[in-house]
C-alpha cells in the first residue's frame, strides 16, 4: 500500500526562504553588532574614546586594507584565496617608488602600478582555470613571486618625495564638527561601493555568488564560470595594486617587507565579516565592518599602553575561531532552512 505525500505547503516554502534570507544576513549583522558593543566597550572604558575622530580614525589607518578585503571578498565568494595579496602590495610600493625616484609622472605611475597588478592576478586566475591548480598553491607562488621581485627592484627602502604623493598623505578633508578624513578613505569607500554594485547589480555577481554556491550548478545553468573564476582573480590583484598606491601615500615609502602577513589581516577581515570561506554567501559591506572589528582591537591596545602589541594578533585569532564556528552554525541553518 503506497502513502502519497502533498507538498510542502506554499506558506511553509515562503517561511524556509524568510529562514536562510535571516541566516543568511546573520553573520554580517553580528559583525556590525560587535563592532558597536567594542565601541561602546572603549567609550566606558576610555575617556576621550567615544569620539567621531576616533571612528574616522579607524577608517584612516585602514584604507588600504579595506581595499584589499573588498578584492578578497570577490575570491572567497567563489569559494578560492588569494595568498600573494599582500606581496602585491609590497610589489606595487616598490615599483610606485622606484618609478618616481626616476622622475615618472605620478599619474602615469599610478596607471602602471594598477595595470601590473591586475595583469599579475590575471595571470594566477587563467593558471587556476586552465591548469586546474588548487588556488592555494597558485597564489601561495604568486606570494613567493610579487615578494621576490621586491627585492630585485632594491633590497633598501625607498622614500617617495613626488609632490602628488606627498601632498595626498598630508591631505585632510575637513567634515562638519572639526573632524576630517584623508583622500585614502573616500578612495576606499568608493572602491567598496562600487563593489556592492557589481556584486548585487550585475550579472558578473550574481555569477560570482553562483560560483561559490554550486559551480556544477552555475555550469549546467550555462553561467560563464571560467571568465568569472579569472575576473575574480584580476580584481583581487587591482584591488592589491590599489591598496599598494593607498599605503604609498600613508608611509610615502616603498619597502620590500612592507605588508608582510597582510593577507592573513584581509581574510581574516572577510571571515569576520561573515563571507563563507565556502563560497556563495557573504557581503562587501560585512568585509568593512571586518576592517573596523581588527581596527577597534588595535585602537584598545593602543589605548590601555601596557599590553604588547602581539595581544592584537591573539584577539584577531579569537575573533577568527569564533566566527568560523558561527559559520558553521548559519550555513547549517541555511541549509536546514
Amino acid at each position: 500500500m503506497s502513502v502519497l505525500t502533498s507538498p510542502p505547503a506554499p506558506a511553509t516554502l515562503s517561511r524556509a526562504g524568510r529562514l536562510r534570507g535571516k541566516a543568511r544576513y546573520a553573520p554580517t549583522a553580528a559583525t556590525i553588532g560587535l563592532f558597536l558593543a567594542m565601541f561602546a566597550a572603549g567609550a566606558v572604558m576610555y575617556p576621550g574614546f567615544l569620539s567621531g575622530q576616533v571612528f574616522l580614525n579607524l577608517l584612516i589607518d585602514n584604507t588600504f586594507l579595506i581595499v584589499l578585503a573588498v578584492g578578497m571578498t570577490f575570491v572567497i565568494l567563489t569559494g578560492g584565496i588569494d595568498l600573494s595579496v599582500g606581496s602585491v602590495v609590497a610589489l606595487s610600493m616598490m615599483i610606485a617608488a622606484a618609478l618616481l625616484r626616476q622622475g615618472w609622472n605620478p599619474f602615469a605611475t599610478i596607471a602602471v602600478v594598477l595595470l601590473v597588478g591586475a595583469v599579475f592576478g590575471l595571470l594566477m586566475g587563467l593558471v587556476i582555470q586552465v591548469f586546474e591548480i588548487q588556488p592555494f598553491i597558485v597564489t601561495l607562488a604568486g606570494l613567493f613571486l610579487a615578494r621576490g621581485l621586491c627585492y630585485v627592484i632594491s633590497l633598501d627602502s625607498i622614500t617617495v618625495t613626488d609632490p602628488f604623493f606627498t601632498s595626498m598623505a598630508q591631505a585632510r578633508i575637513r567634515l562638519p564638527g572639526g573632524l576630517f578624513v584623508s583622500p585614502g578613505v573616500i578612495i576606499a569607500l568608493l572602491v567598496v561601493a562600487a563593489a556592492v554594485y557589481v556584486l548585487h547589480r550585475t550579472r558578473f555577481g550574481r555569477t560570482v555568488y553562483a560560483v561559490g554556491g554550486n559551480e556544477s550548478s552555475a555550469v549546467l545553468m550555462g553561467l560563464a564560470v571560467p571568465r568569472t573564476k579569472v575576473l575574480v582573480y584580476t580584481i583581487s590583484g587591482l584591488c592589491s595594486a590599489t591598496a599598494g598606491i593607498l599605503f604609498s601615500f600613508y608611509s610615502l615609502s616603498g619597502y620590500s617587507l612592507a605588508a608582510t602577513g597582510m593577507e592573513l589581516d584581509a581574510i581574516a577581515a572577510v571571515v569576520v565579516g561573515g563571507t563563507l570561506l565556502t563560497g556563495g554567501y557573504g557581503y562587501v559591506v560585512g568585509s568593512l565592518a571586518g576592517v573596523l572589528v581588527l581596527g577597534i582591537v588595535q585602537t584598545f591596545i593602543s589605548y590601555e599602553g601596557t599590553l604588547s602589541s602581539w595581544w592584537t594578533r591573539i584577539a584577531i585569532g579569537a575573533l577568527l575561531l569564533l566566527f568560523i564556528l558561527l559559520q558553521k552554525l548559519f550555513s547549517r541553518k541555511i541549509r536546514l532552512g
